[in-house]
């Protein structure tokens, strides 16, 4: 099958089935079952303990609860139609969830970047301009924030119903989008959704590295910023989902951005398994956030067991943890400024 020939669910019965290995279907479908039920049982844990624990309550956070709700969609419908076409060798669902859950997937994934973007952008004004956190960050704010990354979020997919590119590939048995509709509009995708956002959130974490390294050493001792344990941490953390999504999804948009350079000639010489492999990387990725706040944040993994322990009396999966559930949401006070103006860090 050449990339050049994208394949929708009108496609004829003998063109539309992937000549795909006993094998490799049962691989593909064991990895995606793995991280549909690791995605569903992770992500309910993330909004839970959001929810539950007023530390983890503030407006950091939101957007981390807004980037599970991205990973969770695509478990609860894509995916599973996705699984189920596996099972048939076949699209079966009929054109309407074609497009639905190619939208739906779209969503996710553009969801996922632009709140990964949101969450680094947070996180450089708390470490880098924490005197005027407070402001940029109120409750308010932090909700116009949110709603703005899920408009610029549907304004980004709403196009693909008007080139045509949601469509039925039966190598990775998924309604998505073909990389061959239009050469200008997959690498219009490519740049506006994957690597804009990448230098962006690339260059607020190196600010913030930066930063960090000089408070450590006392580069500059003029510097008032005061870094607390904890505040490293968080950030290391949300590092690292940025790199894993960063690592997950980069094939899939490279093979996109060399195809639509020239398909002609880059189409028909990308091999099989390496666009299918791509691809569920990038699926996988839905399910491995949870996973990474659970390692590497104390708060997060404190509440990931009193939530699994209280699985036993249902009723106190929706008691919070702390009583003082009213300051949840307020914002984060800046740090404050030492005494001897000289910046501080335990790591």
């Amino acid at each position: 099958l050449e990339l050049s020939q994208p394949f929708s669910p009108h496609t004829s019965p003998r063109m539309g089935k992937a000549a795909t290995s006993a094998g490799v279907s049962t691989a593909l479908a064991s990895v995606l079952i793995f991280t549909i039920v690791v995605d569903i049982l992770g992500n309910v844990l993330v909004i839970l303990s959001v929810y539950r624990n007023k530390k983890l309550r503030n407006p950091g956070n939101i957007f981390v609860v807004s980037l599970s709700v991205a990973d969770l969609v695509v478990a609860l419908y894509p995916y599973p139609l996705v699984l189920t076409a596996i099972f048939h060798n076949d699209w079966t669902m009929g054109d309407l969830h074609c497009q639905v859950s190619g939208f739906i997937m779209g969503l996710s994934v553009i969801g996922s970047i632009f709140n990964i973007t949101a969450i680094a952008i947070n996180r450089y004004c708390y470490i880098c301009h924490s005197l005027h956190y407070d402001r940029l960050y109120s409750l308010r704010n932090t909700l116009c924030y949110l709603g703005l990354t899920w408009l610029l979020t549907a304004i980004a997919t709403i196009p693909n119903f008007f080139v045509g590119s949601l469509q039925y590939d039966p190598r990775i048995y998924s309604c998505t989008f073909a990389q061959t509709v239009s050469s200008y509009y997959t690498i219009s995708v490519v740049i506006i959704h994957f690597l804009i956002p990448l230098l962006v959130v690339s260059y607020c974490y190196m600010r913030i590295w930066v930063l960090v390294i000089q408070v450590k050493h006392r580069v500059k001792p003029e510097q008032r910023t005061k870094l607390k344990p904890s505040d490293v941490r968080n950030f290391l953390t949300m590092f690292m989902v940025f790199v894993l999504f960063a690592v997950c999804w980069a094939p899939l948009n490279l093979i996109g951005l060399a195809v639509a350079i020239n398909p002609p000639k880059v189409a028909p010489n990308i091999p099989e398994w390496l666009f299918v492999t791509s691809y569920f990387m990038a699926y996988f990725n839905s399910c491995l956030n949870a996973i990474i706040y659970g390692l590497l944040n104390q708060n997060f993994r404190k509440e990931y067991k009193t939530i699994l322990l209280a699985l036993c009396v249902p009723r106190l999966l929706l008691t919070e943890t702390s009583r003082c559930a009213t300051e949840g949401l307020k914002s984060k006070p800046s740090p404050a400024i030492t005494n001897n103006n000289v910046a501080e860090i335990d790591v």
